[in-house]
């Protein structure tokens, strides 16, 4: 579906980056970047002009070959990574930050990846996230009609219950991203961070 979809010649999410990652991003920390469901590149380009070193997996060649190609146009280096997210090793404590932005996945996944997002993030390091939740499905303006891929207050914190969040609200606002995103969404927005505590440190 998502090769069909990225087939198109115009790039279907845009090229700017997602509005809630652009104005926040100076929350996660410089270093090494991992984005989640990448498709075409827009957010993956972004951050690598604001000096970070990003990893982008994605599980459509299409659409990571737009990606390279969006990534060599504006003359940064991103690490494309073609791989399915049930499946890939995001590592123990590699990335200063992870994002992910309208990455929709069966909840089965979804709990395992954000397992592997608390073990992935270094001490401090933040992840970032953009969601629709199940009131989306009264807009119709992307995200599909899938409640269980869809994402919420609680979800979030029951799945990421090993970081801090800094910021996580559930709102509707304007969500016009190329073609597939255009319109009034319902989404949640998430900042958390990794903090490691000593059980030291009070005595």
């Amino acid at each position: 579906m998502w090769d069909e979809r990225y087939s198109a010649q115009e790039y279907v999410y845009g090229t700017n980056p997602n509005k809630f990652l652009e104005a926040n991003v100076t929350s996660i920390p410089k270093g090494k970047v991992l984005s989640l469901a990448e498709g075409e590149g827009r957010n993956a380009v972004f951050l690598a002009k604001q000096g970070y070193s990003v990893t982008a997996v994605d599980a459509s060649l299409v659409g990571l070959n737009k990606a390279r190609k969006l990534a060599e146009e504006n003359g940064v280096v991103v690490e494309f990574i073609h791989a399915n997210l049930a499946d890939y090793d995001l590592g123990e404590n590699k990335w200063d930050g992870i994002v992910s932005i309208f990455c929709p996945l069966p909840s089965s996944i979804r709990k395992q990846l954000h397992k592997k997002v608390e073990a992935g993030l270094k001490r401090n390091g933040v992840f970032l996230l953009e969601a629709y939740t199940p009131d989306q499905l009264k807009h119709g303006t992307g995200g599909g009609n899938s409640v269980d891929s869809m994402q919420s207050k609680e979800s979030l914190s029951l799945e990421l219950a090993g970081l801090k969040f800094r910021h996580l609200i559930e709102l509707e606002r304007d969500v016009v991203e190329g073609i597939y995103h255009t319109g009034i969404g319902a989404v949640v927005q998430a900042i958390a961070s990794k903090e490691i505590y000593s059980h030291f440190q009070d005595l």
